[in-house]
């Protein structure tokens, strides 16, 4: 929407260079919406900041050092979920197939890289979108753009299109019912490690890559057959019987995200409570704006997408602003350049972040850069395209002597047709038979393990060239 500022009268108490949860409020904004209803904004606001915290400043502080090996090139970034999520799809049996796919790619990325694999989901939050336009026209027809099911509706009417605060509490409901189930995969035994296993190979089982990574998957299902021999089994070693999964989603909504930040009573700062990390857009990284400012006080882990328009320089002003004290974990730069833009962009960032000693992670995002609109008119990324960047993302690591630390993922565990190609080979006649997502292409199920196997032999080239992993809890 059009950009818009609260003065800073209207905060008590604010200060210039003094950092509260509303502080944002003193800067301009973009890509929020401006509610009809004023006083019904105020008293969801009012409700959700009494409301129970959905993740805990203890857990985000777990992640950042999980974050901070990655750093240290002694453990990898897995990223990925829904492009957003909505209320119409929310159920169990969604909430499973994406666990079990992105585990399996995790096993498959553990195993090739020798290294921890640190798991965040952008799930149980990931609900609203910033628009490139603030409109949609559809024929004569113009109407206030979907920006998610967290502000507006989907469906083209004016009516559903009218930001609704109200949907702000139905997102935290849904938010921690996603929680609560996900807690009890990851900590319950669904997770143990010879389960995980055996859903990558069903995966495989029917897919026209089966040989290509078959002996991958042999040598994964020995290596646990060994640990099994000597003893090393899910219900006598943890490390096998569950993981640490984590939350993140992009803190696009602040009236949400500030309802739910917290001050922490154990050791003190302040965190959102909305998830274990949050990150920036590449439309709202504007460094005297409202994003900003809102970040760079929290606790938690952030991450920062870094597109084609961003410079060394302004890279550098931002890192100092989110992360002045240089903390390990604490920042990800989450690389979106599009597969013909990598090769310009990346490096000249990279060689300034190490000419000044920043701590950050590098994490590469090929999915944002790479959405084209198909002559059917629906909006897809091409899995070449995906991959080609992927593969550029690092080789220029290598040629810089830096570490590709994770990747960032829009992944289903559903059977869409949203990407074309991969080796189920989703032609665009095939786009139309289940184009089930309600603003960015997502990659299936197949296409995603597809992806972690061409990541993995990525991975494996650079094994020799990593310091030796010293044993950790199981990520």
């Amino acid at each position: 929407m059009n950009e818009m500022r609260i003065g800073a009268d209207e905060l008590a108490g604010g200060k210039a260079g003094v950092w509260r949860p509303e502080t944002w409020r003193t800067k301009p904004i973009v890509q929020v919406p401006d509610y009809p209803d004023k006083q019904l904004l105020a008293a969801v606001e009012e409700d959700l900041r009494t409301w129970p915290p959905l993740a805990i400043a203890d857990e985000a502080r777990k992640l950042e050092t999980a974050l901070a090996r990655v750093s240290e090139r002694r453990a990898f970034l897995l990223q990925g979920g829904d492009c957003a999520e909505s209320f119409s799809e929310h159920s169990a049996n969604n909430i499973r197939d994406f666990f079990k796919v992105f585990l399996s790619m995790a096993v498959v990325l553990h195993y090739s890289a020798g290294l921890p694999v640190v798991k965040v989901g952008r799930i149980a939050g990931q609900f609203a979108k910033p628009r490139s336009s603030n409109v949609e026209k559809r024929g004569d027809v113009e109407l206030p753009a979907y920006r998610g099911d967290i502000i507006n509706g989907f469906d083209f009417t004016p009516e559903s299109r009218i930001p609704d605060p109200a949907r702000m509490r139905m997102v935290y409901r849904q938010s921690a019912a996603t929680l609560n189930l996900l807690r009890g995969f990851a900590t319950g035994g669904y997770a143990k490690l010879e389960r995980v296993n055996r859903w990558m190979l069903d995966f495989l089982a029917d897919s026209p890559v089966a040989e290509q990574y078959q002996e991958v998957a042999e040598r994964i299902s020995e290596a646990l057959e060994f640990m099994a021999s000597c003893g090393l089994t899910a219900e006598n070693t943890p490390q096998l019987n569950g993981v640490h999964f984590y939350t993140s989603h992009e803190a696009l909504l602040l009236p949400y995200e500030e309802a739910l930040t917290r001050e922490d009573s154990v050791e003190g700062g302040f965190y959102d409570t909305a998830a274990h990390m949050l990150w920036i857009g590449d439309r709202t990284r504007q460094p005297d704006h409202a994003h900003v400012e809102f970040m760079r006080g929290i606790g938690n882990p952030i991450g920062l997408k870094c597109g084609p328009s961003l410079t060394p320089d302004g890279l550098l002003e931002l890192i100092d602003i989110l992360n002045p004290e240089n903390r390990p974990g604490r920042l990800t730069l989450i690389a979106r350049f599009g597969s013909d833009k990598i090769g310009k962009h990346l490096a000249p960032l990279i060689r300034a972040v190490e000419r000044e000693g920043r701590a950050v992670i590098w994490s590469c995002d090929p999915m944002h850069g790479n959405t084209i609109t198909s002559g059917s008119g629906h909006k897809t990324r091409p899995f070449g395209r995906i991959l080609e960047e992927v593969r550029a993302f690092f080789d220029i690591h290598r040629q810089e002597g830096t570490y590709a630390g994770g990747v960032h993922l829009e992944m289903t565990g559903k059977n869409v047709t949203e990407c074309t190609g991969g080796a189920v080979a989703i032609q665009e006649a095939d786009l139309a038979s289940q184009y089930d997502t309600l603003c960015d292409p997502r990659l299936n199920a197949r296409q995603s393990l597809e992806l972690a196997f061409l990541i993995a032999a990525e991975l494996r080239k650079d094994r020799a060239n990593r310091p030796s992993v010293l044993p950790v809890a199981a990520e």
